[in-house]
């Protein structure tokens, strides 16, 4: 499987992900919104984003790893921030960069500033799409 990732001239430089990513057509998982809950559904650091981004990225690896993929094979990410705050939005960011989770963020990568989000005292959720390796 080749992922190809490119920035096309004429859009703007990026602080590290890709406007465009190219799969040749295969298997794809798609997963849920990965909420900051922990194994036994509470949610972890109420009113800490960093803790909420390191919860969402240890359950994100996890439901990767279940389908025998990992950060290299995701090819698009949508995070969501309650914040409208830019420097709140950049922290978020820069937290999963510094992740186990960080190389799914070179892909082409959205991150959104919203009102709400599902669960309550929830501040960050992560949408991921992979493409996944061919069985063995």
């Amino acid at each position: 499987m080749t992922i190809i990732s490119s920035n096309p001239e004429g859009v703007h430089p990026t602080p590290g992900y890709h406007h465009v990513t190219v799969v040749a057509a295969g298997r794809t998982a798609y997963l849920a919104g990965q909420c900051p809950l922990d194994a036994d559904g509470v949610l972890a650091g109420p009113g800490d984003v960093e803790a909420q981004v390191d919860q969402v990225a240890r359950n994100a690896l996890t439901a990767l790893r279940s389908v025998g993929a990992g950060p290299e094979h995701v090819v698009r990410t949508v995070i969501y921030v309650v914040s409208a705050d830019q420097t709140v939005l950049a922290q978020v960011w820069r937290r999963f960069l510094a992740s186990p989770l960080a190389g799914a963020f070179t892909t082409a990568s959205t991150l959104l500033g919203v009102a709400q989000l599902g669960f309550t005292g929830q501040l960050v959720e992560l949408d991921v799409t992979a493409a996944l390796p061919e069985p063995s």
